[in-house]
Parts: C-alpha cells; structure tokens; sequence
C-alpha cells in the first residue's frame, strides 16, 4: 500500500512539472503532438488489438455483461476512429489564450479575462479503452497534464494505447509526463488519487453509479461528476406517431449499452393505444423487453404477451444498459415531467410534438444537461455535438454540464496591464 500510494505521488509530481510548459505550449506544438498521437495508434494497431484480444478473453471468463464486453471491444474499425478522433480534436479551435473579456478601470489599468488550462486532470473510468485516447488528446490541445486510471478489465489495452501515445509525445517534443497511466488495477489506487490535494486540480470519474460513488467518498479534489443516464422520450398527443417510434428504436436499440440510450417510453394517453400497439410490435421484434405499467401493459396486449411484463416501481429508476424499456402512460406534458424530475437523471431526456409550444415548455421545464425536442437523445455525445471526442457527460450544474469537450477542461484567470498605478 505504502509503495503504491508513493509510485501515484510521484506520478502526481511529474504530471505537476509539465504543468507550466504546457500553459505555454503553442497551437502548432499540440497539433503536431496530436497529429503524432493519431500516427501512432495506428503503427501500434497490432499490439493494441492483441491486448484488446487478451482484456476480452479475461472479460468473458469473468462473467461480465453483453454490455460491458461491448464497451471494451476494440476492432480495427474502431481503431481507426480513435486516431480519427484524435485527429478531429487537432483541427478544433484552440481555447487557451481566448479572450472572454476586456475592460479598462478609471487609472489607465487595463483588464483581461483570457482562457487558461485546469492544470493536473485526474481521469478514473471502467470499461471502454478509447476513453484513454479521448482524454489524453482533448486535455493535451487544452494544455491540460492528465493521469489515467482505467479499470482492470482493460488493463493490457489501456497499457498499450497508453505506450502509444507516450512514444508519439516523445517524438513530437512535449513532455512524456503530459499523459500518464496509473501503473496499478488495485482499487486502493482510486482512494489515493482522490488525496492528491496541491498536485491534481479536477477529478472526473466515467463509469457507473458505484465508481462515481466511490470517488466523492473519498475526494479531496474538486469532482466533476456523471451519475446514471436514465433518459426518457415522452411522445406527446400531437406527436407524429411515425417520427417518434422512429426516434423511440434509435434511442433505444442502436446502441442500448450507452448512457444516451432511452431507458422510459413515457406516453399521453390519448395517444397510447395506437402509438404502443406499432412501436410496440417493433420493439419486441429488436429483442427489446418492455416493462409497462397498468395502462401500458393492457395496450401491448397484457402480461401474456410476448416480451411484456408488469413494471415496478424501482424500473422507472434504472439505468438498464440493456434491451429492456420501462413504459408508462401519462395525463399530460405536466405528468411528464414531473415523473423525469423524479425518476430521471438529468441526463438526456425528448419529446416528439407538432405543437411548438408543448415543445418549448417541455425544453424549458426539464433539468437536464441536454433536451431534445423531435430528436434521438444519442446525439447527447461530444463528437456529435461538434467537440470532438469527449471527456465525459457530466450531469452536474457546476463548472461543466453535458458532454465535455476542450472548453470544459479549461478555467480563466484575470491580466492586468498598467503603467506604473497603486491603489
């Protein structure tokens, strides 16, 4: 314990010392440290599959979910989109150095609001290996150091990205300690990161409910946080009922593993029957199981029915990750969103409409990080929205909401510019 807890200090100094180098590396210099990154991962692309191969097989033996291999799966494919991304973060706007404003004091002193990197970012998530590449590159282009603690699930796969782009950071002639892995699966690993006070700034934990926990548990560090993604799509009396089972399949099959996925069909009930009875059918014909209260049991043909079964209460308070969609029928848009004010997350949550200003009402009233109006909630994701990759979702309200991307890993500190006044 003792040897592990000064391996993670030292770690944590090094990751301190690149600090000001980086706040004064130019756009050029991490483009091309990125640029090298993306070159990298793909040279390494037979190593980095191996390890994939080895962390999948122990996965399996282990017993763990379709939805967490799915998560931990690497493939050329996806390979390949990783070095894309981090090529895309290279060609964003670079936020360091912005001006955010100016203004001038009586005496002549003239004041500057500019944009400046975080400092030290601690990252702790499970599971999805390209986690490592998204947020090594968008802490580095925001002049950012980042310490990395992946889960042991993908322990050999984040190893060997991890060398990637540590031999790409030594070619490209910033520092090698900008990205680092914690070079240990123990749990306890965890705990001292979160005691890292003076030398990590931010902690962000991306995983589940229990890891997130256990990092507030224990921080000493500012956490920025993403608790459970229990969406909800609410299909409306004026909806386009084809719209929105449209929207309803994206949401909930394309890839029901992901924290954007609808996990609640909340419906108006003067549109329940016809809209169930389709959207329904189709679900089941997906593999989804649907899990209905009274009202909804009885339009999808009742407990008999194949794939239908009567809801608890604890269904509309879970995250499935899964083939499986808890479904209510509702009075109103009122109904509507008190049940997500109770049961929801505030994460990502929809409506389907024609009537505007239901929607509008709908968008102002729900809290949460991103509200979707005629729109899939698996567009709640940084590439999508234009930020490149991700570092996480955050579902706080302080300092970042939403998918967090460069602007997210940056904060501000005041200039001023005088000629010689006191006060």
């Amino acid at each position: 314990m003792a040897d592990l807890a000064q391996q993670i200090s030292a770690l944590g100094r090094r990751a301190r010392a690149t600090v000001p180098v980086l706040a004064l590396a130019t756009t050029a210099q991490k483009n091309a440290a990125l640029t090298a990154m993306a070159d990298e991962l793909l040279a390494s692309r037979t190593e980095i599959l191996a390890a994939n191969a080895t962390d999948l097989g122990n996965a399996t033996a282990a017993g763990l979910s379709p939805a967490m291999l799915e998560r931990l799966h690497l493939d050329a494919a996806r390979l390949t989109a990783m070095a894309d991304g981090v090529r895309h973060v290279a060609s964003l706007p670079d936020p360091v150095g912005r001006t955010l404003r100016e203004w001038s004091h009586a005496n002549g002193v003239k004041f500057t609001k500019v944009v400046v990197p975080l400092g030290v970012i601690g990252i702790i998530y499970e599971s999805r290996p390209n986690v490592t590449s998204d947020a090594a590159s968008l802490c580095l282009k925001a002049g950012n150091a980042v310490i990395l603690r992946g889960g042991s699930e993908s322990w050999h796969t984040n190893v060997a990205i991890a060398a990637a782009l540590t031999r790409a950071l030594a070619r490209s002639g910033l520092p090698v300690d900008s990205v680092q892995l914690v070079p240990s699966t123990d749990r306890e690993a965890v705990k001292i990161l979160c005691g890292l006070t003076g030398v990590i700034d931010v902690l962000i934990p991306r995983g589940g409910r229990g890891l997130v926990e256990t990092v507030v548990a224990h921080a000493r560090v500012p956490v920025i946080k993403h608790y459970d993604g229990i969406c909800a799509l609410y299909v409306d009396a004026a909806a386009d009922l084809a719209m929105a089972e449209q929207i309803l399949l994206n949401a909930k099959c394309q890839r029901p593993g992901v924290c954007n996925a609808v996990e609640t069909l909340l419906v108006h009930r003067a549109v329940a029957a016809k809209f169930l009875a389709s959207a329904g059918q189709a679900l089941r014909e997906r593999g989804v199981q649907l899990r209905a209260d009274d009202e909804a049991l009885a339009a999808l043909g009742g407990a008999a029915a194949p794939q239908v079964v009567a809801a608890t209460p604890e269904d509309f308070r879970t995250e499935f990750l899964a083939l499986i969609l808890a479904v209510k029928v509702v009075d109103d848009l009122a109904t509507a969103v008190t049940h997500i004010a109770a049961h929801g997350s505030h994460h990502s949550d929809a409506i389907v409409t024609e009537d505007a200003a239901t929607a509008e009402r709908f968008l102002a009233a729900v809290d949460s990080a991103t509200v979707y109006w005629n729109a899939s909630t698996r567009f709640t994701d940084g590439s999508e929205m234009g930020f490149g990759a991700e570092i996480g979702i955050s579902t706080d309200r302080f300092h970042a909401r939403g998918p967090m991307g460069l602007e997210e890993l940056t904060t501000y500190k005041y200039l001023g510019r005088g000629t010689g006044q006191v006060r």
